[in-house]
């Protein structure tokens, strides 16, 4: 497993946590996921991310103010990049120096894919 492992970090803040969970929760009935399930996996997110107190909202910004929580939490953090499946709705982040990348790319990036 990558996520802790020395290859990179994961930043979040509270409220971002807190719509991860709201978004997965979502999911129970429709997939093989728990609660119990989604509670182990966003506990091991908070014990391994970087955890970051945003000071400043750039809101509104993008498109969706729930990417807007994930851009203020790249910023705080000094990320290098946001790995996401929706790039289009991060673009305007790029103006952050951001590199808005899909997972499939920052997998090739760290040396996982090929």
């Amino acid at each position: 497993m990558l996520l802790g492992s020395e290859k990179f970090a994961i930043s979040v803040s509270v409220p971002l946590v807190l719509e991860y969970e709201d978004a997965a929760k979502r999911l129970i009935g429709t997939a093989t996921w728990s609660k119990r399930g989604i509670d182990d996996i966003l506990d091991y997110i908070c014990a391994i991310a970087d955890h970051q107190e945003v000071f400043y909202l750039w809101r509104p910004f993008l498109k969706d103010a729930d990417d807007d929580m994930v851009l203020e939490v790249a910023v705080a953090a000094g990320c290098d990049c946001i790995v996401t499946y929706n790039k289009a709705d991060f673009r305007r982040a790029e103006r952050f120096g951001l590199r808005i990348v899909t997972a499939k790319e920052f997998l090739e990036e760290i040396g996982e894919l090929s």
